[in-house]
């Protein structure tokens, strides 16, 4: 089990150095791609320093609460897209045929696919996100949790997006229901679990996962919890799991296009 995870880890780093490469090509345009992120992420500071100006507290977090969280949505979001940026767009593959070359590839068809693209902007979200921490929470253990829940949360958002991207496998037109879902569960990251009451919060906090990919991962960084990080840990295996049962399932009724490509 550990020599296929480590096989499996040796794939995705050699796929996200190539891919790295391809990108680097145009360096004024990924440099500048990068800046521009990290900038426009920045803008948001604005929003809650007015905000906080007018409460001091909002759904049970102080400014520099949320900034962490606001850190740790970005940082999550940009380690799902550098390394899995495919997952992100399986419908698309699955309703236009495109896995076909995946299929003769001998490694995991799922790795494969997800593997195989990256987003460069992304990297401006994953700086991001440290730059708020080291500004606000700087200390060794925070950087150490920052760095495990920017992991665990990149591999969630991934998994989730796997799964509610393989519906297309057995819906029609299966996108514009993962795409709604993905598009949710990153906006509502970025607000304090505290404003959200009721159902909506058990719905967080269970079928669109937010409140294990950022919420609880917030609240052990600010107070330390050895029960809420085994919780975060299990979660984060479960879902993983669960997306390559799902993927592989659908992968069954797959029907290709005769598209001809090819992956080099």
């Amino acid at each position: 089990m550990l020599t296929v995870a480590k096989n499996q880890t040796k794939v995705i780093l050699l796929a996200f150095k190539y891919n790295l490469m391809r990108e680097m090509t145009n360096q004024v345009t990924f440099i500048t791609n990068i800046l521009f992120m990290i900038l426009n992420n920045a803008t948001f500071i604005i929003q809650w320093m007015v905000l906080f100006h007018l409460k001091s507290n909002i759904g049970g977090y102080e400014i520099n609460d949320v900034l962490v969280l606001w850190g740790l949505a970005a940082s999550t979001y940009g380690f799902s897209h550098i390394f899995f940026q495919k997952a992100h767009e399986i419908s698309d593959l699955i309703i236009n045929g495109k896995l076909d070359a995946f299929l003769v590839q001998p490694k995991n068809v799922l790795i494969g696919v997800i593997t195989s693209g990256t987003n460069v902007s992304a990297i401006g979200d994953l700086v991001y996100g440290f730059i708020i921490l080291l500004i606000v929470k700087c200390s060794i253990l925070n950087v150490i949790l920052f760095t495990f829940f920017t992991i665990t949360g990149g591999l969630i958002l991934t998994a989730f997006s796997i799964i509610i991207g393989s519906l297309s496998f057995w819906i029609v037109r299966g996108d514009i229901i993962s795409g709604h879902l993905s598009g949710i569960m990153i906006n509502v990251s970025t607000y304090p679990d505290g404003i959200f009451k009721g159902i909506v919060k058990l719905i967080l906090y269970s079928l669109l996962p937010v409140g294990l990919t950022i919420y609880m991962p917030v609240k052990v960084i600010i107070e330390f919890n050895i029960i809420q990080l085994f919780i975060i840990i299990a979660f984060t295996i479960g879902i993983v799991l669960l997306a390559f049962l799902v993927f592989n399932k659908g992968l069954k009724r797959y029907s290709s296009s005769n598209l001809m490509s090819a992956r080099i």
